[in-house]
């Protein structure tokens, strides 16, 4: 058996436990975390293909091919060529970034070379893909700190001892304009303009610069230069990583293979993907309660995308686990416990993890809130009148906007919870139209419905995991 085979089947002895066990819990994030610095090299060519294609959205031209050549690579007594390219826009990385940097991971587990491409020259050009604006241009300076941010964010994900790190000034600054003319020359405009969003721009009236229609060659054109048997990048990069076939076959080496990833939904549950600019990112220099915090805040249906995307669990781990939620033999809360936990270990270890979990049960899973001494509290008679967005956005700041409460409701995230001396709960869940009604209106309703009369201890507000006390004095 595998080393992989192994550590998989200790732990799906684990995921058949009481996942709200501590002690199962903390050996469960210890096995799977420990696959990240798995050696894979034992794995047949077949399932190391098998097991990148798992968390692609696509391989091209196909997963047989990947597995043949890894083969034909192992015969010759060497890894496949990878390649990641970067271009360092940004100082701050979230947990979207992390998922190719996941699966580089593996290759390189698996024996592959790696060969991060640092797009110092592209990065000044400016990739468009998903804006409506060419992006502006980036200073070295800018580059170079924003490639050190991204580097040591990225870090617990990957090993940057073992990976060739290349400039594609290397090449691209020096290239002369007969070269680059010979190679645009064979390279169809009607194929550049295949992009959704330079379609998209050209609808809207808003034009494209020839800097830009540049851009994907001259990425395609850093495959070739280091003549790479795979390139891996995000699924908004098929065309740019297709083009690096074609260019590749105009310098007469062998097209190399593409794996696209998925470009993960982010944890507000309206749809979007991860980004800063909305607001629904877990970055990775965030505390680790932050962290946890965030994941446990998500909708149920993202545990399978978020832990096929940031886990080392296999298909069939995945499956049972949401087998047993299926059947209710594992309550949902404790999988995403899981879910927030391996988050957490990944990026700060499993005591980090641990004392995590152990924080959120105090403040979010009691059973009792009166025991939470530190809860943000409105008044009533102040505020009561208010409408209930109003109160989460410009009283709590529990959201960020009107459309960010209503979303809450829509997720069946926003309630009042009444709680009893005696410690019972009752949880009222306020529906989308419930946003825009005064908070003491809802309050009272939820209230007055108690059975038996009894007197609440207390009454909450609950948007997301976030709870606040509604006084009336």
């Amino acid at each position: 058996m595998t080393r992989l085979g192994d550590s998989v089947q200790r732990a799906s002895a684990l995921l058949a436990q009481d996942l709200s066990s501590d002690s199962t819990v903390r050996q469960l994030l210890a096995e799977t975390g420990s696959r990240r610095y798995l050696d894979l090299t034992d794995l047949p060519a077949r399932e190391q293909a098998e097991l990148i294609a798992a968390r692609a959205v696509e391989v091209l031209p196909s997963v047989d091919k990947l597995a043949a050549d890894i083969e034909a690579a192992r015969a010759e007594g060497r890894g496949l060529r990878v390649k990641l390219g970067i271009d360092p826009t940004a100082a701050d990385v979230h947990l979207g970034h992390a998922v190719p940097v996941i699966v580089l991971s593996r290759f390189q587990r698996m024996g592959h070379a790696v060969t991060l491409i640092i797009g110092d020259i592209t990065a000044k050009i400016g990739d468009p893909s998903g804006r409506s604006a060419e992006r502006p241009p980036l200073s070295d300076e800018d580059i170079a700190a924003n490639l050190a941010g991204y580097r040591g964010q990225v870090k617990p994900f990957f090993d940057f001892e073992r990976v060739e790190f290349r400039h594609n000034s290397e090449w691209l600054a020096g290239i002369t304009l007969p070269k680059l003319i010979g190679v645009l020359s064979q390279v169809p405009a009607s194929s550049l303009l295949q992009r959704e969003d330079f379609r998209t721009r050209l609808e809207s009236g808003h034009g494209l610069t020839m800097s830009e229609l540049i851009y994907p060659v001259a990425m395609a054109i850093d495959s070739a230069e280091i003549d790479a048997d795979i390139e891996l990048g995000g699924v908004d990069q098929l065309l740019n990583m297709q083009m690096g076939r074609r260019v590749m076959e105009i310098y007469g080496q062998q097209p190399q293979l593409v794996v696209t990833m998925p470009l993960v939904e982010g944890t507000d549950g309206t749809g979007a993907k991860m980004s800063k600019s909305k607001g629904n990112y877990v970055g990775l220099s965030a505390p680790a309660d932050e962290v946890f915090g965030k994941i446990m805040s998500v909708p149920d249906r993202l545990m399978e995308p978020y832990l096929r995307a940031w886990t080392e669990w296999t298909d069939p781990e995945i499956a049972g686990a949401l087998a047993r939620v299926a059947d209710g033999s594992l309550h949902p809360m404790d999988l995403k416990k899981v879910l927030a936990g391996e988050m957490v270990a990944a990026l700060y270890g499993v005591e980090a993890a641990m004392a995590a979990r152990a924080g959120f049960t105090a403040q979010f899973s009691k059973k009792s809130f009166t025991e939470v001494g530190t809860l943000p509290e409105v008044d009533l008679a102040e505020h009561g009148a208010e409408r209930i967005d109003a109160v989460l956005t410009r009283v709590l700041e529990f959201a960020a906007s009107s459309s960010a409460a209503r979303r809450l409701a829509k997720q069946n995230a926003l309630r009042v919870v009444v709680e009893y001396p005696g410690g019972g709960q009752r949880s009222e869940v306020l529906g989308e139209a419930a946003v825009t009604r005064s908070l003491a209106e809802v309050a009272d309703e939820v209230t007055a419905a108690q059975d038996g009369g009894e007197r609440p201890a207390g009454v909450y507000l609950k948007a997301g995991r976030k709870l606040a006390l509604l006084v009336r004095r």
